[in-house]
């Protein structure tokens, strides 16, 4: 596994690699990132869902259409980004959005897509899946899955060269997609691109995390988001992995990945642990560490130094993987 700590001006000069796993350190913010005091730690709860929904409805109305929108199935859309000089048979990103399971739309990324497809002349998809509490597991998967096979079908797509992607909520099903994929055994994908992916259920239970130090996506947010996702049928402890990938057992023959997460991310151990293993697996794996960096920063403060790092060692991941593979 390649570990690189994300390092800048103003950062921090320990490095995250002497972090033990499943021990959490008390680390303040980077400095680089100055709007970390004023946000909130939690944001998504069942209380202001139904609220962040009709937000997210009206800036999708907002936003200028920059992707064409196909209909797949009754059930699953995707939004096509393609370069503006598409080359014949263009490899492909297929990105999953975030919203911790609950939240969301293919839309709210469209400039990463967009920039992504532009910098590197490949065709991104981004899937609108179903989301949960409504639709648990494994609808929202099963979404993802039916957009891979659709994209891997379309002409002008070389289907042997597709990476998976996504952030937050979105990487972990993205985690899971490549292991649906390596059971059906149907599309071979060479990438997984994870940031800050929500992997394992199990965060939920734990009592030695400090919230003062999260923002965005706090204990509580993580337990709803995964009693949403997981439903009310699924008892503690009977959780299946492909829900969980951080419960999957055999994590051999899956494509490498890229993983990506901040010091101050409620995800950083389980992402940590995740890398880890995908190492003994004898899977090639870059784990990302952004000393001080909370989660969805990127997003947040996009103009950051270590935020722009951070998007250009995926473009770097995308690019070795899709065009020089």
């Amino acid at each position: 596994m390649t570990r690189v700590s994300a390092t800048g001006p103003g950062t921090p000069g320990t490095s995250p690699s002497t972090r033990q796993e499943n021990t959490v350190v008390e680390q303040p913010f980077n400095p680089q990132l100055r709007a970390a005091r004023f946000l909130p730690r939690t944001v998504i709860t069942a209380l202001t869902l139904p609220a962040l929904r009709v937000l997210t409805k009206l800036a999708r109305m907002a936003r200028r259409p920059d992707a064409q929108v196909v209909s797949v199935d009754a059930d699953v859309s995707v939004h096509v980004f393609r370069p503006a000089s598409l080359r014949p048979s263009a490899p492909a990103l297929l990105w999953i959005h975030g919203g911790g399971m609950v939240l969301g739309d293919a839309a709210q990324d469209s400039g990463f897509c967009r920039t992504v497809a532009d910098l590197l002349n490949i065709v991104v998809v981004s899937v609108e899946y179903r989301l949960a509490p409504e639709h648990p597991f494994p609808a929202p998967l099963e979404d993802c899955y039916t957009a891979l096979r659709w994209l891997a079908g379309q002409p002008g797509i070389d289907p042997t060269r597709i990476a998976i992607g996504g952030a937050s909520a979105g990487g972990g099903l993205a985690a899971a997609l490549a292991l649906l994929a390596k059971e059906r055994g149907e599309i071979r994908t060479v990438l997984q691109l994870l940031s800050y992916p929500m992997l394992d259920d199990r965060t939920t239970t734990r009592t030695d995390i400090d919230p003062r130090r999260l923002r965005l996506w706090s204990p509580a947010s993580n337990r709803f988001g995964w009693r949403s996702y997981l439903g009310p049928d699924v008892a503690e402890g009977n959780v299946p992995p492909l829900a969980a990938p951080a419960r999957y057992d055999d994590l051999s023959g899956l494509p490498p990945a890229w993983i990506g997460v901040g010091t101050n991310d409620l995800f950083h151990d389980e992402d940590v642990t995740y890398a880890r293993r995908l190492q003994q697996a004898g899977v090639a794996s870059t784990l990302y560490v952004v000393p001080g960096a909370y989660h969805n920063f990127d997003s947040i403060e996009a103009k950051a130094a270590i935020s722009r790092a951070f998007v250009m060692a995926q473009m770097t991941a995308l690019d070795e993987a899709l065009n020089h593979g």
